[in-house]
């Protein structure tokens, strides 16, 4: 029912689908975001044992998101969810300095795959409700978003658990989108 009423706003209203690869290292916050968006909107999560696929109307554009596993034995596995990606969110966790190194590594290396190319980047900046964690300053700082001159982007202050700047986010994203980004 709801690929029929996606597809009859598609010939209604011309809207444009793109698929969103969803990053960054175990316990950054992913898995809590992709399930904390249906309690807040009307989106729908479709479950496989691989990924989540979660479908949103967000202003006539379809939104196909894909998450992986974070943990260090599951990153080479992300390539096989390049193939026609049209934005990474990434999602940091910007309570925990000590792996900031590595998420700036794995971003930068996600950045220079060939099949990425072209793909726009949502940095969301995650549980800033944590006591000492990073503004999207300093977060921006340590991932060396400013090395960045070949795509969009942009970084969102995020808080999984209570849902803010999600949305945000995925509004820059679907405007971006829309606008030919990605």
């Amino acid at each position: 029912m709801g690929i029929l009423f996606t597809r009859m706003l598609s010939s209604i209203f011309g809207n444009r689908e793109a698929r969103i690869l969803v990053l960054g290292l175990d316990n950054a916050g992913k898995t809590t975001i992709l399930c904390i968006l249906p309690l807040l909107s009307s989106l729908s999560i479709f479950i496989d044992l691989e990924f989540f696929v979660n479908l949103d109307l967000m202003k006539f554009c379809v939104f196909f998101f894909f998450l992986t596993g974070g943990q260090t034995s599951i990153r080479p596995y992300w390539r096989c969810y390049f193939p026609n990606t049209q934005a990474i969110i990434y999602v940091v966790d910007s309570s925990d300095t000590d792996r900031l190194v590595i998420a700036k590594d794995e971003f930068h290396a996600i950045l220079e795959e060939e099949e990425l190319k072209g793909a726009v980047v949502l940095v969301y900046a995650n549980k800033q409700d944590l006591p000492g964690a990073l503004d999207d300053a300093a977060v921006t700082e340590s991932l060396e978003l400013h090395k960045i001159k070949n795509r969009q982007w942009s970084i969102f202050k995020t808080s999984a658990i209570k849902g803010e700047g999600l949305f945000e986010g995925l509004d820059w994203l679907s405007n971006t989108l829309k606008s030919g980004g990605g």
